[in-house]
């Protein structure tokens, strides 16, 4: 078995969280905007942590940290608009959780 840093695991966690729910999104209401966004930020998490895995981390926390804040930002402009936590308002708060870690991660990294 391989050995994967314990800091990759949020990135693929959570990228697995955002395709899936873009997944979901399309199935339930055919939104191809779902889909795309899901499957683009999911894609880019999940290569954060392959970043990390190959002892890349201030370029993997670095992605994440700007992935999580752009899917952050769009989600909780959505969250305002339409006052529905679910999707906006969940994704919008995994994302602001997830800049955080990762930016304190930066800099950790960048020392």
């Amino acid at each position: 078995m391989s050995n994967i840093p314990g800091s990759a695991h949020p990135c693929f966690g959570l990228g697995i969280v955002v395709a899936s729910g873009g997944i979901a999104g399309f199935v339930r209401k055919g939104s191809k905007a779902s889909l795309g966004a899901g499957v683009l930020f999911g894609g880019l998490l999940i290569s954060s942590g392959m970043l990390i895995v190959q002892d890349k981390h201030l370029e993997g926390h670095a992605l994440a940290a700007s992935t999580s804040a752009l899917m952050s930002l769009g989600m909780g402009q959505r969250y305002i608009k339409t006052g529905k936590f679910m999707p906006g308002g969940l994704v919008a708060a995994l994302g602001a959780v997830s800049v955080a870690y990762h930016m304190k991660k930066v800099l950790v990294w960048s020392q």
